[in-house]
């Protein structure tokens, strides 16, 4: 009989469980659950940047995704699953008690956004990072942002962790340890009950909190009381060993096997975050930038040991040995925002359909809610058809990206987004389209940085959303950069990396490497730049450069 694995790819609005037949990379089915507390918004307030998932959403989510999933495969695949492995965003991290549970699972924290996982988006910790950032540079000791490119984000581990506990004593007293959401899903599935015992993965560690073996580990007990007196203790509560995405978890504890209806022979890998199993789904290989294009962008590449291991890449979100792939350097950049960008600006135009529309009295109930829905789901589309037929000489317009801050190079989560070069002829398509070649822009700015510290790059992948889902977009990227992309076949590329893993942690195979190369679906479409547009974007990028600056220098 063939044998099966399960990639559970958990994202910012939904959890998706792919089951994935190991012998071909063949998906014979999968089911996708939006959280519901999310959806309905709360615990989140865009004004503060401030975004949290109630661990329910996951743990429900976890439960009907694989059983609705189990439930459309074939007969017999269920028997027939060897290993589980979950990808999570990250950084996300939570309290939780001496026995592993998050807070916001006990009555008296469970309406607590602090109690809550910290969506990797959440950007309240910013006054945080940047003691993080001023205390590395100058207590006189080991500067330990080094191999995080220099420069820690409110994005990560320890600044959400202190902001927390500054704000909220009662989360603070009881709070035993913080555990990343791609370490507690295994522990959750394996009924591991003791924060020490979680096998900590070493991306999330690695990439968001300054974890290095050089060191021992995390940051020592000295700076990190430096750091925030509140932090005493902390540390031994943590961990000091980390593991790679190719090691076992455990097995399926007996609840969680009679919840998912499997057994507990099947295998549990060690977590990691959903862009780097991604790069596995997509084929990463040493020297190829892979992108996961969607909301925000995550850029990683793969190098040898022995042509990174003694350099330190400034202003990029680590290097991390085994993040991505065992035995391999993992580099890490990305976007804060990509196609939340093109969110925003289709938010903007929605304005008077949410705010008139729905209040007017020409119209019947149906006909209104007919009407919005039409409206939202076509704005995109349209502006797109329109904004493709404008000659990129002609545009005046120049867009800065940074609607939700800057991530790399450099990350920097005070910076805001500008659209400059406006004139009473700017319609809604060219500052679609400017907004299209910022985000475009913001990916170049990456490539050029890991160029400039001395990294390779042979070629670029892309997958997600929006590489799937828009050629405009795509095409805009390409001639930007002036680079052919290459688009990953798989929908669910990511869910499929969890699923390779998979087969490593179930002894299916014995590397990713073969994993790569039994269960890879290869790409389908590669868009290559025009010369005449990239020779013209070569322009436009010098420019947004300057104004770049500009806005760093003298507007925050």
């Amino acid at each position: 009989m063939d044998k099966y694995t399960i990639g559970i790819d958990y994202g910012t609005d939904s959890v998706r469980a792919i089951i994935v037949n190991t012998s071909n990379g063949e998906e014979v089915a999968n089911a996708v659950f939006e959280y519901p507390r999310w959806k309905e918004g709360k615990y989140c307030d865009a004004a503060k940047t401030q975004f949290r998932h109630h661990p329910l959403d996951y743990q429900e989510g976890l439960e009907t995704s694989v059983k609705e999933a189990l439930k459309q495969a074939p007969k017999g695949v269920a028997e027939n699953v060897v290993a589980i492995t979950a990808d999570t965003t990250g950084s996300t991290p939570v309290a939780v008690d001496r026995q592993s549970v998050p807070l916001a699972l006990k009555d008296e924290f469970k309406e607590n956004p602090n109690a809550m996982f910290i969506l990797w988006k959440d950007h309240t910790a910013v006054k945080e990072a940047e003691e993080v950032n001023e205390l590395a540079k100058n207590w006189g000791g080991e500067d330990y942002t080094k191999y995080e490119g220099g420069v820690y984000s409110s994005e990560w581990f320890w600044a959400k962790i202190m902001h927390v506990l500054r704000k909220d004593e009662k989360v603070k007293d009881a709070a035993y340890s913080w555990v990343e959401l791609c370490d507690w899903i295994p522990a959750l599935l394996t009924g591991v009950n003791d924060p020490h015992q979680i096998k900590r993965s070493r991306c999330a560690a690695g990439h968001k909190a300054m974890w290095h073996e050089s060191w021992g580990g995390l940051p020592p007990e000295e700076f990190l009381v430096k750091l925030d007196p509140r932090l005493e203790g902390l540390r031994e509560k943590l961990y000091k060993d980390t593991y790679t995405s190719d090691v076992k978890f455990g097995n399926l504890s007996e609840e969680w096997a009679q919840r998912l209806g499997l057994n507990t022979d099947v295998a549990v890998g060690v977590g990691a975050f959903d862009a780097h199993l991604g790069a596995i789904g997509g084929e990463i290989k040493p020297y190829y930038l892979t992108k996961i294009v969607g909301t925000s962008t995550c850029d990683m590449m793969i190098a040898p040991k022995d042509d990174v291991q003694d350099r330190r890449l400034r202003g990029i979100a680590g290097q991390v040995d085994g993040s991505i792939m065992p035995d391999m350097i993992g580099l890490e950049a990305g976007q804060s925002a990509f196609g939340d960008v093109y969110a925003w600006f289709k938010n903007v135009l929605m304005w008077p359909v949410e705010n008139i529309l729905k209040k007017s009295r020409s119209v019947d109930d149906k006909t209104r809610q007919k009407l919005a829905e039409e409206i939202s789901e076509q704005i995109i589309p349209e502006l797109t058809k329109e904004a493709e037929k404008v000659p990129v000489e002609e545009s005046t317009l120049l867009a800065i990206d940074w609607m939700n801050g800057r991530r790399t190079p450099d990350a920097n989560q005070m910076l805001k987004g500008a659209i400059t070069g406006l004139t009473l002829g700017s319609d809604a398509p060219r500052i679609f389209k400017a907004l299209v070649e910022s985000t475009a822009f913001g990916s170049k700015a990456i490539v050029e940085r890991l160029r400039e510290e001395g990294a390779r790059i042979d070629g670029i992948i892309a997958m997600g959303g929006v590489a799937k889902k828009s050629p405009f977009v795509m095409q805009v990227l390409a001639d930007v950069l002036n680079m052919p992309i290459k688009v990953a076949r798989s929908e669910q590329t990511t869910a499929l990396g969890s699923a390779m893993a998979a087969s490593v942690v179930g002894d299916i195979y014995q590397s990713f490497d073969e994993a790569q190369q039994k269960m890879g679906r290869g790409f389908d479409q590669e868009y290559e730049p025009d010369s005449h547009k990239a020779e013209f974007y070569k322009d436009l990028y010098t420019k947004y450069l300057k104004l770049g600056r500009f806005i760093e220098d003298e507007l925050t």
